[in-house]
């Protein structure tokens, strides 16, 4: 199906299932523990031996020798592979897949610590680690790149993209910069930083490998089972219909599992050698080190205004690092777009670092770019001595402010901010900064807009009518903990006229029909596209088989009616099954309309006078951002976003070694992330809308623009509470403590 004009009605448009709040059909299985993940397949992969990844020890150099006697001889050990064995294992033609920016097996060279060297299988889990500390590498060490501040001075400008949504060239200009911010009555110039941050996901990286003969087939957890699939085949040099590519329950991801990752290669080659399946998990300190994570920021805004508070001059400018041939963090993306102004700039360097791999992380480039653009927003309303929220209001903007031509397709964010405001009793904020106390607390309020891009992606689906009336959709779309399995689920129903319980559906498998999969916040409005196609030709295969002209055929209730005439929807598959497979194409709309999503964030923080404490006390976020498919799940993707982002403000940060090229502190005791005690009250509002320029289920995405603006939105109300402005996050009570006001 080719989705080349607006939306007109359709059958989504009844909501009799969607739109509406349902549980997830798999919370069952996850809450009785047989929703199998993907350590999990004993079933499926009896006896199954135990892999241990052996990491590297320095961040750059060579492997001079390793030694492997004491490994090999360890109890229950059973194979040991390493970059010398792919050859005799019939992987000669071992490769870098298409989403890695480094290999996933090194040696001899060794481009970042903690990268895969080895892999050590044995009978038991202990027996596998045990030995995995008995192999001995010497190294020849080479000096590292470690300091980004450093290496930005010599950074080129470098475009890049996320992949999922968020993209900017090195460097982009609309009118005059420099003149206009000359000129202006008002400016700001700042500059902020964000640190590096790891998705410390629940589920670890892991997988279970099995081969029979040729053939291999992997039970991982990733989130995209097309380009996991693509590249696993690419990096063993196999066809890829020799390899079976399974993911059916992820435990989180964040991005982390957008692509193939060391714990699949390993378990495959382990397998390999082992000749049983092997079953492979990172430990947390080679999550962090090993895989990906999201690259530090150093950002610096300018913007000028005109005393009535019009933004006429603005600039975006950001740094980041990453391994030979990696990608900036796109941190100046929402601000092309987000804010009206007649002269922008934005610009981006990316420096070569020999940290771990920086990657997509929830909301890459707008979650650390908002962090700093709407505190810039706030200092710059606090200059002109306008209200943040009305400042904001302001400088909206309907059309793309880079091609005035191209309008917004929904674009409610003044509805967001002032229905915001008025919700959260914005009018009770003190604007004088550390001024309101409630016993030993300073308490302030902040605000932040939130903003992300909708991106269309091709999504298939096939879906199957039997004799007893039931539906099942199959598509390799995954559930991340989203609630994919739900809203699949919902659109078939609605799609069928059937209730939730009479569709079954199976997803996260690559025998199934290529989907958008999952990241980006694009995956729900893509593959429910992609059934709703694959269910129009279902439905027209049904009106065939029961004689009913299908330009009027209706489905509701388990019934087909047609005129005058009904029948039960079992009936039309009584003869034999009905199946029907179809994907959503998109054609040229987003080029004539700009696809987005809009937000605001409020929150209200306490710091403790006496030892700078932040606790959060508020937290509101108003979306509009289409039509809400499943307002139950949607709501939980936007508290856990907002939790993230709470993260991100007060305690994410991945501490780096300078002198060895680690992330230190790789655990999660050392790598602070909120808690339940940490977080307050949430409440979440979504803003009628239905796009009917995105997709014909008029539906966008929500899950990351929860996350965007929530770190700026706590730190505007630190600021709020106690006068003292930090711009480099996390904002921790050292960074702020001395300057706090007398308690006394």
């Amino acid at each position: 199906m080719k989705f080349d004009t607006p939306a007109g009605a359709n059958p989504i448009d009844r909501m009799a299932v969607v739109g509406r709040a349902h549980d997830r059909i798999d919370g069952p299985l996850k809450t009785t523990g047989r929703a199998p993940y993907a350590y999990e397949h004993h079933r499926e992969a009896p006896n199954a031996a135990y892999g241990q990844v052996v990491g590297a020890a320095v961040a750059k150099g060579m492997v001079r020798s390793m030694d492997l006697d004491a490994a090999r001889a360890a109890p229950g050990v059973l194979a040991i592979v390493t970059a010398a064995d792919l050859g005799k294992l019939g992987f000669g033609q071992f490769g870098k897949g298409k989403f890695n920016t480094v290999k996933l097996l090194g040696g001899p060279a060794v481009d970042h610590y903690h990268q895969a060297l080895a892999i050590v299988v044995a009978e038991t889990f202990e027996q596998a680690r045990a030995a995995a500390n008995l192999v001995r590498i010497d190294y020849t060490r080479s000096q590292g790149r470690f300091d980004l501040d450093e290496a930005l001075k010599t950074a080129p400008l470098t475009g890049g993209s996320s992949d999922e949504g968020s993209a900017a060239p090195g460097m982009d200009r609309v009118g005059d910069f420099e003149a206009a911010f000359a000129a202006a009555p008002v400016t700001l110039d700042a500059r902020y930083t964000t640190p590096d941050h790891s998705h410390a996901m629940m589920e670890p990286f892991a997988s279970i490998a099995s081969w029979t003969g040729d053939a291999l087939t992997l039970w991982t957890s990733n989130q995209m089972i097309a380009w996991g699939h693509g590249d696993l085949a690419k990096t063993l040099g196999m066809p890829k219909d020799k390899i079976s590519f399974q993911s059916a329950y992820v435990g989180g991801g964040f991005g982390g599992k957008l692509f193939l990752r060391t714990d699949a290669v390993m378990a495959a080659l382990g397998a390999k050698a082992a000749g049983r399946p092997v079953k492979v998990a990172l430990p947390r300190p080679l999550i962090a080190n090993n895989t990906t994570h999201r690259p530090a920021t150093r950002q610096r805004i300018r913007i000028g205004a005109t005393k009535d508070g019009t933004i006429t001059a603005i600039a975006h400018e950001s740094g980041s690092g990453d391994q030979p041939n990696g990608s900036p963090e796109t941190a100046v993306n929402q601000t092309k777009l987000l804010y009206a102004g007649a002269n922008r700039l934005t610009a981006m360097r990316l420096a070569v670092l020999d940290l771990p791999e920086g990657n997509a992380m929830r909301a890459p480039g707008e979650a650390p770019g908002m962090m700093a653009l709407e505190v810039a927003m706030d200092e710059m309303a606090e200059k002109l001595g306008m209200d943040p929220v009305a400042f904001r209001v302001k400088n909206d903007t309907q059309v793309d402010p880079e091609k005035p031509t191209r309008r917004f397709s929904q674009r409610q964010l003044v509805r967001c901010l002032t229905e915001g405001a008025d919700r959260f009793g914005w009018t009770r904020r003190n604007p004088k900064p550390a001024a309101v106390r409630d016993g030993r607390w300073l308490v302030g309020m902040g605000v932040a807009s939130a903003f992300r891009n909708h991106i269309n992606m091709a999504s298939g689906a096939r879906v199957r009518l039997d004799g007893r009336g039931v539906v099942t959709v199959e598509t390799d779309m995954t559930d991340i903990g989203t609630g994919s399995y739900t809203i699949i689920a919902q659109t078939a129903a609605e799609m069928m006229g059937v209730p939730v319980d009479a569709v079954v559906v199976r997803l996260g498998n690559s025998a199934y029909p290529v989907s958008a999969g999952s990241g980006g916040q694009f995956g729900a409005a893509n593959a429910t596209a992609g059934v709703y196609a694959a269910c129009v030709k279902l439905r027209d295969q049904v009106a065939q088989r029961l004689g009913y002209n299908s330009a009027d055929v209706a489905f509701a209730g388990g019934k087909v009616t047609s005129g005058n005439r009904s029948a039960d929807l079992a009936q039309a598959a009584a003869a034999g099954e009905l199946v029907a497979q179809d994907k959503i194409e998109f054609g040229d709309l987003e080029k004539q309309w700009q696809l987005s999503t809009f937000g605001a964030h409020f929150v209200e923080v306490g710091v403790d006078a006496y030892t700078g404490a932040t606790r959060l006390r508020r937290m509101l976020a108003v979306c509009a951002a289409g039509r809400i498919i499943n307002p139950k799940s949607a709501r939980s993707q936007v508290i856990g976003a907002m939790t993230m982002g709470v993260g991100s403000a007060l305690m994410e940060e991945l501490a780096v070694d300078p002198r060895f090229g680690l992330f230190v502190n790789h655990d999660l005791a050392t790598y602070e992330v909120p808690v339940h005690a940490d977080i307050p009250h949430q409440d979440v509002v979504f803003l009628d809308e239905a796009d009917d320029k995105a997709n014909p289920m008029k539906a966008k995405g929500v899950g990351e623009l929860g996350l965007c603006g929530v770190g700026a939105a706590v730190a505007n109300a630190i600021y709020n509470a106690t006068g003292v402005r930090i711009r480099d996050y996390p904002i921790t009570l050292d960074k702020h403590l001395e300057k706090l006001p007398a308690v006394a």
